[in-house]
């Protein structure tokens, strides 16, 4: 495995709208090992492929320590509530924003051995969900944050 370098906002791979995958291939498995270790290694709690220079729809999400979500080709397939709540991203380190989500989401997906499942998720997980499944269509949070200045963020 390796740690796979992070790309920043303003890069243009992050812009643009990922590529199904069609085939889980021992590459794709790879990138999804990589992109775990990338994640652990950053402390975040999600990735997607875009994040780290690859236009696949390929996402993780980690809220819980040892609970990793691998997606592969994930859709929202059910939303329900509101939240908003502080976000920030890998992508775009130093910016905070608040974001207005669902409160509740359900999203399938194709995991590793080619089968689909659901995950559903709620309050912090489903924004995660959500800001993932955003990268693979080219959108960052800050798209559609209410910005908020970095010295004014108390974050945990």
């Amino acid at each position: 495995m390796a740690i796979l370098k992070i790309v920043k906002e303003g890069d243009s791979v992050l812009r643009g709208k990922c590529r199904e995958i069609a085939e889980i291939t021992p590459r794709i498995l790879t990138l999804l090992d990589d992109m775990a270790e990338t994640l652990h290694k950053a402390d975040g709690c999600g990735l997607a492929a875009p994040q780290v220079g690859v236009r696949r729809r390929i996402a993780l999400v980690e809220v819980e320590e040892g609970d990793l979500i691998e997606l592969i080709n994930p859709v929202i397939v059910e939303k329900s509530g509101h939240q908003e709540e502080i976000e920030g991203c890998l992508s775009v380190p130093g910016k905070w924003g608040v974001t207005n989500r669902p409160m509740n989401v359900t999203v399938k997906a194709i995991n590793r051995n080619g089968e689909e499942f659901t995950v559903s998720g709620s309050g912090l997980k489903a924004r995660a969900l959500c800001h993932e499944i955003d990268h693979l269509d080219g959108i960052l949070f800050v798209d559609h944050a209410q910005m908020l200045d970095p010295d004014e963020i108390e974050v945990e």
